[in-house]
């Protein structure tokens, strides 16, 4: 099995899309990293975990499961960094890989002595446009195969019936 750990503010302040809706709006830009990961999730078959900093979100410390994806809030006095050590170390085994998205160097050499491989915000930004590209060809190639009546018609008929529907004559 192989298991995603996200840094969440990490990635929101390196991403472009992302940083730009952390300026107006820093929950949309939570959510909208959650979305991404969720497609991300599904597609890959990983398990994703995205781990956020109680700094921003006041209180004690959270999980949620939203779009499948888990989503952490560190309590008061803990990192993300430092939750994210901890995963890293309790999910690794012989049958799991451990994979940490972050920019932070510090993080990142931290995580290889726990034996867990990482991703910069960069790398998986442009691993989660491919995953956006496959999916969106796949879609296409089921609408395409999908026919759009039920009963075989020449392509004169379906305009004919097109026109009635729109109600032209």
């Amino acid at each position: 099995m192989d298991i995603l750990i996200v840094d969440g503010y990490n990635i929101i302040g390196d991403w472009p899309e992302l940083r730009a809706l952390k300026s107006k709006d820093l929950a949309a830009a939570r959510d909208r990293l959650i979305e991404r990961m969720a497609e991300y999730q599904a597609y890959s078959g990983y398990r994703v975990i995205v781990v956020f900093d109680a700094q921003y979100v006041k209180g004690v410390e959270k999980k949620l499961r939203n779009h499948q994806v888990e989503v952490i809030f560190t309590r008061t006095n803990e990192t993300a960094d430092e939750r994210i050590e901890k995963l890293a170390i309790a999910l690794s085994n012989r049958r799991t890989q451990v994979h940490v998205a972050t920019s932070d160097y510090t993080e990142q050499w931290a995580i290889f002595g726990q034996g867990a491989l990482r991703k910069s915000a960069r790398e998986l930004l442009i691993e989660m446009e491919s995953v956006e590209k496959k999916i969106e060809n796949k879609v296409k190639k089921i609408q395409e195969k999908s026919p759009n009546s039920k009963i075989p018609l020449s392509p004169e008929v379906a305009e004919i019936f097109e026109k009635w529907r729109r109600g032209e004559r």
